[in-house]
């Protein structure tokens, strides 16, 4: 392979940056899955995934609607538009699964985290912590002498500042419910 013959300050872009510039490029989607509540249902939807590869990088599941037995799943993954359109329509095929919504195709979906952090500390380690609650909005749910654990609730992305903040300051424990998410608008 030859080498590449690049003048120093030929060029704005990156050498590592040889990506196919036609190529599609990956995208997190959010999908709302309606479905039967039933057993077995999640492990077919999940089962799709797994099965192709698919990653999953949040799911949440609740019941929506009690008199229909109808259930809700929002599942986070990443891929190219293609994936993503292949994904929607063998979960369509799906036998209880009645509607299939891209959140993210229908504009930028309004999408909230549950996180439980458990932080560990005596001293100005604990005061620091209660301070940086306090700008994060986040609650105290239980305090004992040597721990708080911590209620937040927010976008990822701030519940991963949040988290990042506290790991020097003795983050012990972890507990995240996963995104649940709504599209704007009517």
């Amino acid at each position: 392979m030859a080498a590449l013959k690049i003048k120093k300050g030929a060029s704005s872009h990156s050498a590592y940056d040889l990506r196919d510039s036609h190529s599609q490029l990956e995208r997190s989607h959010t999908l709302a899955v309606i479905v039967d509540n039933e057993a077995g249902v999640l492990a077919r939807v999940i089962g799709l995934f797994s099965g192709r590869g698919y990653n999953i990088d949040s799911l949440t599941v609740a019941e929506v609607d009690h008199a229909g037995h109808k259930s809700r799943i929002t599942v986070v993954t990443t891929g190219t538009e293609s994936v993503i359109e292949q994904i929607k329509a063998q979960l369509g095929r799906i036998v209880p699964v009645h509607e299939v919504k891209d959140l993210t195709v229908e504009g930028s979906p309004v999408e909230r985290e549950l996180a439980l952090l458990k932080v560990s500390g005596t001293g100005d380690k604990r005061v620091e912590a209660l301070r940086l609650a306090d700008i994060f909005r986040a609650n105290v749910v239980d305090s004992t002498l040597e721990s708080f654990v911590f209620e937040i609730t927010g976008t990822s992305e701030k519940i991963d500042a949040f988290a990042e903040l506290m790991r020097p300051l003795g983050l012990s424990d972890v507990a995240r419910t996963g995104v649940a998410a709504l599209s704007r608008g009517v």
